[in-house]
């Protein structure tokens, strides 16, 4: 074990819920409120704001997007690839979940609740487009978030860090298929060369640059200078997300105070989804004889979304009046709230999990 991948797991283990995330969902509220606020006070900024794009990429979305990203990014140490051996079947496990059952189980979830149940509840015209942002929700697994959660459940540190690094590896090609499959099975126009343009935009630049920015502060200054900087930019990321927020309800808002049903229909395929991801991941391991360490952090990892990228890449397909905008968003609203609830489920299991375990 190397002394910076051991820096980085002692960071994984004293991350905890600042103010800001652990009352996530009331802030995302608050947004919905002042974007609605704004957006109907000062209509012409909006749209001068949605009219900012260069090659389907709308500006101030992607600096926003960037200053979320890149900050959480900066924590991601790809030399913990070295250790994906130690802990593989509790990643193998998680790979499964996260690449091979979630992004379908929210396209079914998708289709049967948004595209059948509900369907004579939504608007008609909205409801492919509802979908789509549920299937791009579910189509990447978190990379920031999860570090918090695996603190949380005593996850073990390594197996976290390791196992997120090769999920943002497998992001950068594995994201515009599984997306650009889902949404050609939903019978939704799939417009490739934008979902490969956010692909780069919103992933592969920002890892780059994420990454060179960490090698230079590492020989700069150490592990000191890195902890330094990510507690600087900790509030630049909170802020950007809650800005992006406020301009995306600026855009929503007159389809909310119409149709406020909608968030509470969109929320339920996914809150079915979490709870199914990670009790499966859960399960799995269990069944594997992998330690609850380890398969606390997996079930996490298999449940959470990125969200950011999911609402960025929702805004450069469908616009920031989409229903599938609106349905990213949703997923923000509930996902402390719902994740803390998986967190408590596998830290109160944990007797029962180890009676299994061999």
């Amino acid at each position: 074990m190397t002394a910076k991948s051991d820096f980085a797991a002692e960071t994984i283990e004293k991350a905890s819920l600042g103010i800001f995330e652990r009352y996530l969902s009331f802030w995302v509220a608050l947004c919905i409120a002042a974007g609605i606020l704004f957006g109907n006070f000062f209509p012409a900024a909006f749209q001068a704001f949605g009219q900012m794009e260069f090659a389907k990429v709308n500006l101030p979305v992607a600096l926003l997007i960037w200053l979320m990203i890149v900050p959480m990014l900066l924590k991601i140490d790809f030399r913990a690839l070295r250790e994906v051996g130690a802990h593989w079947r509790g990643i193998s496990v998680t790979l499964f979940i996260n690449w091979a059952v979630k992004p379908f189980s929210m396209a079914a979830l998708g289709w049967l609740f948004i595209g059948y149940l509900f369907r004579p509840l939504l608007p008609e015209a909205q409801i492919e487009s509802y979908i789509a942002g549920l299937i791009i929700l579910a189509a990447a697994p978190c990379t920031a978030m999860v570090f918090v959660w695996s603190h949380l459940s005593k996850g073990e540190p390594h197996f976290t860090l390791s196992q997120v690094a090769l999920n943002d590896v497998i992001m950068i090609f594995a994201f515009a298929p599984i997306v650009g499959l889902l949404l050609g099975l939903s019978a939704i126009v799939v417009p490739w060369e934008t979902l490969f343009l956010s692909v780069g935009v919103y992933i592969l630049i920002p890892v780059g640059l994420a990454q060179a920015w960490r090698r230079y502060l590492l020989a700069r200054g150490g592990e000191a200078l890195l902890q330094r900087m990510l507690n600087r930019l900790h509030p630049v990321s909170l802020a950007a997300l809650l800005a992006t927020l406020v301009l995306l309800f600026g855009f929503q808002g007159n389809r909310i105070l119409e149709e406020p049903l909608v968030i509470l229909l969109l929320a339920i395929p996914i809150l079915i989804q979490v709870y199914f991801n990670s009790g499966l991941a859960y399960l799995l391991n269990r069944t594997f004889g992998v330690a609850h360490c380890v398969a606390a952090p997996s079930a996490l990892i298999g449940a959470s979304n990125f969200f950011e990228l999911a609402v960025a890449t929702a805004i450069g397909l469908f616009g920031f009046e989409s229903g599938a905008a609106l349905a990213t968003v949703v997923g923000i609203l509930v996902e402390v709230p719902v994740m803390l609830s998986v967190v408590r489920l596998t830290t109160a299991s944990r007797g029962w999990y180890e009676r299994h375990a061999t």
